[in-house]
């Protein structure tokens, strides 16, 4: 068996879990300590919301997950779904395709949206008061 596909069977398996497990989520929360970064500055931090909205995903409820964070709720479900596709792919005995390979000016452009997604995320985040 390929790597890719082994990687696929891992990816779904960790899907599966989540989904399984997002029973227990609300009490497993509980346990997380509060933000010491909003904590001492009053101000949310790049990952603040991201708890509250897995555990909205948790409850199926996407328009509260995406309104606390959409970068997270987005990197959730992204997770998820993509776990998912990857291991129906490899128990199918299809490889999951790889990652596109991004060159030059394609790689400095995509590592610009993602300092971008988060910036954005995260103004997001302090104008909502997360």
């Amino acid at each position: 068996m390929s790597s890719r596909r082994q990687l696929g069977l891992l990816w779904g398996a960790v899907a599966l879990a989540m989904v399984a497990l997002s029973p227990l989520a609300p009490h497993l929360a509980g346990a997380l300590p509060a933000c010491p970064w909003k904590a001492l500055t009053g101000v949310p931090c790049p990952g603040c919301g991201t708890t509250r909205a897995a555990l909205a995903l948790a409850r199926l409820d996407l328009a509260a997950a995406f309104a606390v964070s959409p970068l997270a709720a987005a990197g959730w479900v992204g997770l998820i779904a993509g776990g998912f596709v990857a291991g129906l792919l490899s128990l199918a005995g299809i490889e999951p395709p790889a990652p596109p390979r991004l060159v030059g000016g394609a790689e400095r452009a995509f590592r610009i949206a993602v300092v971008g997604a988060v910036a954005a995320n995260w103004i997001y985040l302090i104008y909502t008061g997360a």
